[in-house]
């Protein structure tokens, strides 16, 4: 069985209420629970924090449990050298989502310092992101423990 860890960063809790316009009106455990519906063979394991640190040591649990890592940093994603070196430090495949198009929004999310650590970065496709993050895992033969 495939195991995929999906973790977001900050603010990414409120998802469904806030800046509805640019982030949806969907709760992202709503949409979670599609893809587990959806994909039955699979084994997701789904993490929030707003803190830093928490998302470091997160990424840091996932060695030996996971095949893959679909990594929404948020706000980090933009100013956290920590969760660069993080990701560069495991030994696990991480796709970079973002559900906005960081690249035609404020000049400062156009720079990902995390993006380059990881095997991929899918931008401005609303929730989607996810599940094509995980096509990606799935036809590109991550092994399977």
């Amino acid at each position: 069985m495939l195991n995929i860890a999906i973790i977001n960063g900050p603010n990414l809790n409120l998802l469904g209420e806030r800046e509805t316009d640019i982030y949806g009106n969907m709760p992202f455990e709503t949409y979670l629970e599609s893809l587990k519906t959806k994909y039955t063979d699979i084994s997701f394991t789904y993490y929030q924090s707003n803190v830093e640190g928490e998302l470091v040591n997160h990424l840091h649990d996932c060695r030996g449990k996971v095949q893959g890592i679909i990594f929404n940093g948020a706000g980090y994603t933009h100013t956290s050298v920590a969760l660069a070196d993080a990701i560069a430090a495991i030994d696990i495949p991480v796709v970079e989502v973002h559900i906005s198009n960081i690249y035609a929004r404020e000049e400062y999310r156009k720079t990902s310092l995390t993006a380059s650590k990881c095997v991929g970065c899918i931008t401005g496709l609303g929730l989607t992101s996810y599940e094509l993050a995980l096509q990606y895992f799935i036809r590109s033969g991550t092994k399977t423990s």
